[in-house]
């Protein structure tokens, strides 16, 4: 007797008519028109189950934070670092967890069960790192939370820097961080590339640098971490996170510099809604995007993911937790709106999310986890399109969450009363 049995779904690759059986937590079988016991069926009725969104890029110790102690005048990135260092003092960790769980209750309602979130350890006090920390694990039967050791002001450039990031490390943060382009030089910025990454391989650790997040194309971080990749052995477990000034960048040197992340292993996470909106402030027109090149990086063989990175914090003043906005955006600026380029960032928000997360038991195959997400459409295409309503939420066979269908009630002379507006009729 199978625990859950999805039957009639479509796939994101585009097979339909699927049935998913689920026990004891895991898929055992994804095969067409299965005919099996089970103490729950669901009939999916030929809509789109996906495997449950990622986020590879997040800031939680600052989110739902808005207007505290003002709002962002500007909305520009300099005065959203400035506004984070007047907030820092204000914190505490009761409040700071207080937000981070209506967040995190906001992201499985969103079917988003995993998230990477930068945490700043440039306080010594390390209030952040410890409240994130105990989020991580009251979230643990839900959502899968992976932290950033993440020095906002400079791992050098910051007093007690590399102290306080070793200390968020021994604490249990996961992964190391980093913000080159923010120290005082481009020689710094280059040395604490060099110093973090030795850190990891030494701690066995990932990481994930906050790189270039600059219009200033000679900012050339991203080359650095690609070389200490490779010179480290660590293929395969480092992120470049935003990379803007590669929109920025000729494109000769860019020429050289694609080939190189890609040998090195180095996967790229573009922030869409957050990299349009700090970047290309000092530009009047043409002005740049600002994101970095998503489609370039992909042919090149990258694995490219999409962040959200901030929701309603000191630099961005919107968002709602809905992977399928960022995708959406990030479709729009980087002109990927053919079939394929439209379902590779759905891949953005996914599969590729998940490798950079590191993510094990991840998919829709036999053995995976039965962690997945019901929509309301018909493929990846029309999922990003009508930012698709979460049917149901599954984490390891348990629904978590359920939304009810979007429907349109019309009052219109010789029309249909009520119509689903999910998608035209063919």
């Amino acid at each position: 007797m199978l625990d859950l049995l999805i039957h009639n779904a479509t796939l994101p690759d585009g097979r339909t008519g699927m049935s998913i059986a689920v026990q004891d937590g895991r898929i055992v079988e994804v095969t067409a028109s299965l005919d099996a016991p089970a103490h729950e069926k669901l009939d999916a009725q030929d809509l789109l189950v996906a495997p449950h969104f990622v986020d590879p890029h997040f800031h939680m110790d600052a989110t739902l934070s808005y207007g505290q102690p003002r709002v962002n005048q500007s909305g520009t990135l300099l005065e959203g670092i400035a506004l984070w260092g007047e907030l820092k003092p204000l914190l505490t960790a009761e409040a700071l967890i207080e937000r981070a769980l209506a967040y995190c209750d906001w992201a499985v309602a969103k079917g988003l069960l995993a998230i990477r979130s930068h945490v700043d350890t440039s306080d010594p006090s390390l209030l952040a790192v410890d409240a994130l920390l105990e989020v991580k694990r009251r979230v643990s039967p839900y959502l899968d939370l992976q932290l950033v050791a993440f020095p906002q002001d400079g791992v050098l450039r910051s007093s007690g820097g590399v102290a306080n990031l070793k200390r968020a490390l021994d604490k249990g943060v996961d992964v190391v961080g980093g913000i080159p382009h923010f120290e005082r030089t481009m020689a710094d910025g280059a040395a604490s590339v060099k110093l973090l990454c030795e850190l990891a391989a030494e701690r066995g650790l990932p990481v994930d640098m906050h790189c270039d997040e600059s219009d200033d194309p000679l900012s050339r971080h991203i080359e650095t971490l690609a070389f200490e990749t490779q010179r480290l052995g660590l293929q395969g477990r480092v992120t470049g996170s935003h990379c803007t000034s590669m929109h920025s960048m000729d494109n000769y040197y860019v020429s050289k510099l694609l080939p190189l992340i890609a040998e090195a292993g180095v996967s790229v996470v573009a922030n869409p809604l957050i990299n349009i909106t700090l970047q290309g402030r000092h530009d009047s027109y043409p002005k740049r995007r600002g994101m970095t090149r998503v489609p370039e990086l992909m042919r090149q063989g990258v694995n490219v993911a999409f962040g959200h990175d901030c929701v309603m914090d000191p630099w961005y003043g919107m968002g709602s937790g809905d992977m399928l906005e960022v995708a959406h955006m990030g479709l729009h600026v980087a002109q990927m709106t053919s079939q394929s380029g439209i379902r590779q960032c759905f891949d953005a928000v996914t599969v590729n999310a998940a490798k950079v997360f590191g993510l094990e038991g991840y998919g829709l195959e036999a053995g995976c986890d039965a962690s997945f997400v019901l929509l309301q459409a018909r493929d990846s295409v029309e999922a990003i399109r009508l930012r698709a309503t979460r049917l149901k939420v599954y984490r390891k066979g348990r629904l978590l969450a359920e939304t009810p269908a979007a429907t349109a009630a019309l009052h219109l002379a010789d029309r249909p009363a009520a119509t689903a507006w999910m998608h035209p009729k063919n």
